[in-house]
């Protein structure tokens, strides 16, 4: 998530308004909501201290602001915090192991189920030899143009969509 997102996510968690975060944070007037909009909107980028006022007021570390470097544990972390808050990912144990689930319960389920069903499937033919890494890597690495699952709506060429139109205003004459 964007941090222009994840501001307008804490202040809206914090049930604040974006005049009131921009006058906490010092911005006068008109100003201030001002301010604020172009940070979500990311017009503007806020300096590393004033993302830190930002943390102190939202009650929440900088790095939960800030777009994580996933090539660290904490950017990682705060990664999987954030597609928590986006997209309802849970973390939970199944026999012991932990195991990252989607909440049946979260507005975005329905979106995920099939990509996520989909990969699984993918993966689960990988570990039973069905498929080597490299088929595995290159269906990754070239999501979604190599997905089969049908999972998306196929659309006609626009050639074939325009015949369909003519055919069907001919029908209509």
């Amino acid at each position: 998530m964007a941090f222009g997102k994840r501001i307008k996510f804490f202040r809206n968690r914090k049930d604040m308004k974006q005049k009131e975060l921009g006058e906490l944070l010092g911005f006068l007037g008109k100003t201030s909501d001002v301010r604020v909009a172009q940070y979500e909107t990311e017009a503007r980028t806020p300096k590393a201290d004033l993302v830190k006022e930002m943390a102190q007021i939202f009650g929440v570390s900088p790095r939960a602001i800030n777009v994580p470097n996933i090539d660290s544990y904490l950017g990682l972390m705060h990664t999987l915090f954030a597609l928590e808050d986006m997209y309802g990912i849970k973390i939970g144990e199944i026999d012991g192991e932990l195991c990252l689930r989607l909440d049946r319960e979260h507005r975005e389920y329905q979106h995920l189920f099939e990509p996520f069903h989909t990969w699984q499937q993918i993966a689960a033919k990988l570990e039973s030899g069905e498929i080597s890494q490299e088929e595995y890597d290159n269906w990754r690495y070239n999501y979604p143009e190599l997905d089969t699952s049908e999972i998306r709506a196929k659309v006609p060429s626009l050639e074939l969509s325009d015949e369909l139109i003519k055919a069907l205003k001919k029908e209509n004459q």
